[in-house]
């Protein structure tokens, strides 16, 4: 019921204004793939980089999962996916089994660079190929809308 609530008052998320935005500090950052190869998180730098915090037992996470899923199905041959959690492998398999969901997820292997916060989770970073975060989102959100599309097609042609 909680997920089901979450999703009817989960909206678009905001932009940040061109003036507020942060820049990612470092992209040395080391991910080990759980169900994709592991990378350096320096890998997608000068890329449109999207950043999800989640875990499997987070209801607010799992709400906004399936727009996650739609967004990545239609944006992974142009956009950096990076679905970070703490969650141990059988929990992860079950859970993307049960939902059909095949985005890719990592677990950090060093310090998250600034300005990089994993706690509450669920918290999204949508990044321009700057590294500027165009988008912060902590909590639930409707990842699939015009709204957000408009913003990466936008980002992918700067």
């Amino acid at each position: 019921m909680q997920i089901f609530l979450t999703r009817i008052f989960s909206f678009s998320p905001s932009i940040v204004a061109v003036e507020d935005r942060t820049q990612v500090a470092s992209f040395d950052w080391k991910l080990h793939g759980v169900n994709t190869e592991s990378m350096n998180f320096n890998s997608a730098e000068g890329k449109v980089i999207l950043l999800n915090y989640w875990a499997t037992w987070c209801p607010p996470c799992i709400a906004e999962m399936p727009s996650l899923q739609e967004l990545y199905n239609d944006y992974k041959d142009k956009v950096v996916f990076v679905f970070l959690t703490e969650d141990d492998d059988p929990e992860l398999n079950k859970f993307m089994s049960d939902k059909s969901y095949n985005y890719p997820i990592y677990r950090s292997l060093s310090a998250h660079p600034k300005p990089f916060e994993h706690k509450p989770i669920p918290g999204t970073y949508l990044i321009d190929k700057k590294g500027n975060i165009v988008i912060h989102k902590v909590g639930a959100a409707d990842w699939n809308t015009e709204k957000v599309r408009a913003t990466i097609d936008k980002i992918l042609s700067e």
